[in-house]
């Protein structure tokens, strides 16, 4: 199989992702923080490793600030519900995903105003209107990093700029750029950081993470047992503690930390310089099919590895099934989660074949995977009623 759904999840691992969740279910296997014993020690050392490592990359000062999540999903969702009230008001884009969305949507539901900042057809946003509304002083800035659709990259870094300067909390979803991209948090203005461990970082499912200023408190949307102050049943004020209750994923963190440590051993600069190489070769390939129209930025300029494309008269879900059956190849069709993303580039009705290469994948692969559909496109076909959601 040539996978090319590097965006959903990454695939494969690195080798040494696997040996450490076989090792930590071998000899790490206690609860963390809730056992007097040796192995429950070294499974709470493996979490504070994991920390520090992300920490670092992410340029975290205090490394408590960071919180183990299930994925970026459950962080977002956390950092909103936890941050917002009734009467607030949120400022966000239109290339959210619905992990943003959607939870944009029940805080709506409960009282708090949104504003959703417009972008072009190429998912760039418009910087004036963001601004404009920043400057109103809304309580938070709710933006993803890149699109998970276009693969377009925010410019984060100007608009926490912006934020700080009116004193608004900045929360950006990292999910597809952590891992690949530089994040700076300190530099770029960054309040909150939500991020996956399954998708650039090589990790696991199951696991993500949430860092939170120490000048900002979010509400736990879970409490209950954390191994401190268990002669209270009132949570722990003190972070972490405070935003990690039940036992955690350890297996799963210590994959995570495996893939932090590939990270900055093999570096960011060559796995993002690999992954735009593909990129460049995959751009220029459909660029040159007659029926293919490609979404996004055309170039490598402030983008990420992740292509959308259709073919004239074809069905995008047809397309990705024949993909997959006749040619092995892996891929996403459809909506993929974020229709205010599809709304704003003009293909909410059709949904697209996303493309996302990753580090492990070859040029031989994108060049086959390029002759796929130039023999897809060269068939031809009629546009059916798809459920894209």
């Amino acid at each position: 199989m040539i996978y090319l759904d590097n965006a959903a999840t990454t695939w494969p691992k690195p080798e040494s992702v696997y040996q450490a969740v076989d090792q930590c279910l071998r000899t790490r296997g206690a609860n963390p923080g809730r056992g007097g014993h040796g192995m429950a020690r070294a499974a709470s050392l493996l979490l504070y490793e994991t920390r520090e490592a992300l920490a670092e990359l992410f340029g975290i000062a205090d490394a408590n600030q960071l919180v183990f999540t299930y994925n970026a999903t459950d962080a977002i969702s956390m950092a909103v519900m936890g941050l917002a009230d009734p009467g607030d008001s949120i400022v966000t884009t239109s290339m959210e995903h619905n992990a943003v969305a959607r939870t944009l949507r029940l805080a709506q539901s409960r009282g708090v105003t949104i504003h959703v900042i417009p972008c072009d057809s190429t998912g760039q946003l418009d910087m004036q209107a963001m601004a404009a509304a920043i400057r109103q002083k809304p309580k938070a800035v709710v933006m993803t990093h890149a699109s998970n659709v276009t693969g377009t990259i925010m410019p984060v870094a100007e608009v926490g700029k912006l934020t700080k300067e009116q004193g608004v909390a900045l929360v950006v979803d990292a999910a597809q750029t952590a891992g690949v991209e530089d994040i700076h948090v300190a530099d770029m203005g960054i309040d909150i950081l939500a991020f996956s461990g399954h998708k650039g970082l090589l990790g696991p499912q199951g696991t993500g993470g949430l860092y939170i200023h120490e000048a900002i408190t979010v509400r736990p949307l879970r409490v209950g047992g954390t191994g401190s102050l268990s002669e209270s049943d009132l949570q722990p004020e003190f972070m972490p503690d405070s935003l990690e209750s039940g036992t955690p994923n350890t297996p799963g963190i210590a994959g995570l930390n495996a893939g932090v440590q590939f990270i900055l051993q093999t570096g960011q600069a060559a796995i993002r310089a690999k992954e735009m190489e593909l990129t460049g070769q995959l751009l220029a390939g459909l660029l040159a099919i007659p029926a293919a129209s490609v979404y996004g930025r055309l170039d490598l300029l402030g983008r990420t590895a992740v292509v959308s494309f259709t073919l004239k008269g074809q069905d995008s879900g047809q397309i990705a099934h024949l993909l997959d059956q006749q040619y092995a190849i892996a891929c996403r069709s459809g909506l993929h989660c974020a229709p205010w993303a599809h709304k704003t580039i003009g293909t909410l009705e059709t949904g697209t074949v996303r493309l996302s290469p990753g580090y492990f994948n070859t040029q031989q692969e994108i060049e086959q995977a390029l002759a796929a559909i130039r023999e897809i496109a060269a068939q031809g076909g009629f546009i059916h009623e798809r459920d894209f959601s």
